[in-house]
């Protein structure tokens, strides 16, 4: 459930005004098992593929057009961030080929990773040729509909944190802008400059998010061994129980495929290993790593916003870069790239949809926050400014208007407005200068 007083507080204030604008909540956060029964690929969290099911977006009000879009994107697709995390399973199995220690599924499991690492080696942490093409996709649907902000020699600016990933994210989505519009003129820079708000943690919630000994972990270690039963899926692999005595480390086993299973949706190589697990083992694995992520990068009730809080340079970086594009003409775009673990605290701090639900039960935390759909891979949010014609080059910010997109869908945030999804930007930026303040 969702516990006490303090876990629910984020949402007494959140509620009235949900219900004023929407009549009803969007179901958002809200998983359910059949769910992810049904997409099993949704079970490897993080590594969820970009999703492509936009809904149609609503029309502008009359006259009015966009004119500046203001962005965070997670990198693209990627490989498992260390060669390791496929090497090591290899080299078990490997071995347990070479003393005949494996089942038919473990035989054939081997021969499939097998044909993984020829793809794989070498590759540990980089962006997909998959994660590529999603860039460019977003890219290219960014400016097919809002074309209006692309027109003519405009400039965008353009940064990524220095994780190579995220900087080759961000040449895939500029490239595609250029070849939609030669004349446009775009900054590329990955500096650790731009770290303290591309990707910022305090010390303290560093401290409250550390997987070793963070307030949480205890209680996240049990929930993580109670949902984790490899009995059934050593058995199936390995036919020689003394070979499992000696050799391997059943949890370690489990998880390691699990890891490799999630991954290849990422990939190029068709090849799936999901006939090695039954679902309901690859649901509790992901209730457990949808929990590790919520504590270390969302608003988790024992944190009380100090993890969310870590995207304030952040909020203030789109707050002050819409505020200069809105002032000087010629700004198309900020483009701005990182990891899910600045994204997540920032879908949080500006409470888009139930993003900052405060919760401290893991057994029930799925039922209203879910990795995948916050943070899939190049996952993003978008901000899209629109004024009439007639503002434009005035500075003037009285009559603009803007709506927000995560993952290219139109979403809500806690601002009273009379024509969702577009929100007035004064009472847009009134609203996120008292959360920063």
């Amino acid at each position: 459930m969702i516990s006490n007083a303090r876990t629910i507080k984020g949402l007494k204030f959140l509620f009235p005004i949900y219900f004023l604008l929407t009549v009803c909540l969007p179901s958002w956060g809200q998983t359910s098992k059949e769910e992810l029964f049904a997409t099993i690929e949704k079970t490897g969290s993080v590594y969820w593929a970009y999703p492509l099911d936009f809904k149609v977006q609503t029309k502008a009000p009359e006259g009015y057009h966009p004119f500046y879009i203001s962005h965070y994107g997670r990198h693209g697709s990627r490989y498992l961030i260390s060669d390791q995390d496929y090497r090591w399973i290899i080299d078990l199995l490997e071995k347990g080929h070479q003393k005949g220690a494996l089942s038919g599924l473990g035989e054939s499991a081997y021969q499939r990773l097998l044909k993984v690492w020829k793809e794989v080696e070498g590759h540990g942490g980089d962006l997909t040729p998959l994660g590529v093409r999603q860039h460019r996709g977003i890219a290219e649907r960014m400016f097919t509909n809002f074309p209006e902000a692309f027109k003519g020699k405009r400039f965008i600016s353009a940064r990524s944190t220095i994780v190579l990933r995220c900087a080759m994210s961000m040449v895939a989505f500029g490239d595609r802008l250029k070849e939609l519009n030669p004349k446009l003129s775009i900054s590329y820079e990955a500096s650790q400059k731009y770290m303290d708000y591309l990707n910022f943690h305090t010390p303290e919630s560093n401290r409250f998010a550390s997987s070793q000994d963070g307030p949480w972990v205890e209680e996240y270690r049990k929930f993580e061994e109670a949902h984790t039963h490899p009995q059934r899926l050593i058995k199936a692999l390995f036919k020689d129980s003394l070979f499992v005595v000696k050799n391997v480390n059943p949890q370690k086993v489990m998880w390691g495929l699990y890891w490799i299973a999630s991954d290849m949706q990422d990939i190029e190589t068709p090849v799936s290993f999901y006939d090695l697990f039954e679902p309901q083992e690859l649901f509790d694995l992901w209730q457990c790593i949808n929990y590790r992520f919520y504590a270390g990068d969302s608003n988790h009730a024992d944190g009380k916003g100090l993890v969310i809080a870590n995207a304030k340079p952040l909020l203030k970086n789109i707050l002050d870069s819409a505020d200069k594009a809105i002032e000087k003409d010629g700004t198309a775009a900020t483009l701005r790239f990182g990891h899910d673990g600045n994204l997540i605290p920032l879908l949080a701090l500006m409470q888009i949809e139930n993003y900052n639900v405060s919760v401290d039960n893991p057994n029930e935390l799925y039922k209203v926050w879910s990795d995948f759909k916050a943070v899939p891979m190049a996952g993003n949010l978008q901000l899209i400014f629109f004024r009439k014609e007639t503002g434009r080059g005035t500075g003037k910010a009285d009559d603009i208007l803007v709506k927000f997109l995560q993952n290219e869908n139109e979403v809500h945030i806690p601002v009273q407005t009379n024509s969702f999804p577009y929100y007035k930007w004064k009472d847009v930026k009134a609203f996120y200068k008292k959360i920063l303040e």
